[in-house]
């Protein structure tokens, strides 16, 4: 089954072509945009609601940039934490970033991140994620 993915970046590129990418390898069963944190919490509190269909809609993966306003990568992830963990239990957070920041390297290794790429996604760093955390090849 393939994995329903929120992008979480406040740069309309990045966005289009990220998405781009996804649909052209056809490894997304849904793809959905938020601009910021806060938008992405929003995502997440409306879509991995609690009941008998738990995690139906709940984004498989999230790629996570680090600077944006309002709430950022960081603030994101500190916030995600504190959801209940029906709401987060099957989703696995990636960042995807311009940051070569080696401190924000260290802060997410400290925080619930399974992987830390530069941008811009392209097939090969997609394809690694997939195989690593989904047991997905692409074609």
């Amino acid at each position: 089954m393939l994995p329903v993915i929120l992008l979480v970046d406040d740069d309309p590129t990045t966005n289009f072509l990220s998405t781009r990418l996804l649909k052209r390898l056809g490894v997304g069963e849904e793809i959905v945009v938020a601009l910021n944190g806060f938008e992405a919490l929003q995502q997440l509190q409306q879509r991995c609601f609690v009941g008998e269909a738990v995690g139906s809609a709940c984004p498989d993966l999230v790629l996570l940039d680090v600077n944006m306003p309002v709430m950022d990568g960081f603030e994101f992830l500190e916030a995600y934490q504190q959801l209940p963990a029906e709401q987060r239990r099957n989703t696995l957070v990636v960042m995807l970033t311009t940051s070569m920041l080696a401190t924000d390297r260290q802060r997410a290794e400290q925080l619930p991140v399974a992987d830390f790429l530069t941008k811009p996604l392209t097939r090969e760093k997609l394809a690694t994620v997939l195989r690593q955390h989904f047991d997905i090849e692409l074609p």
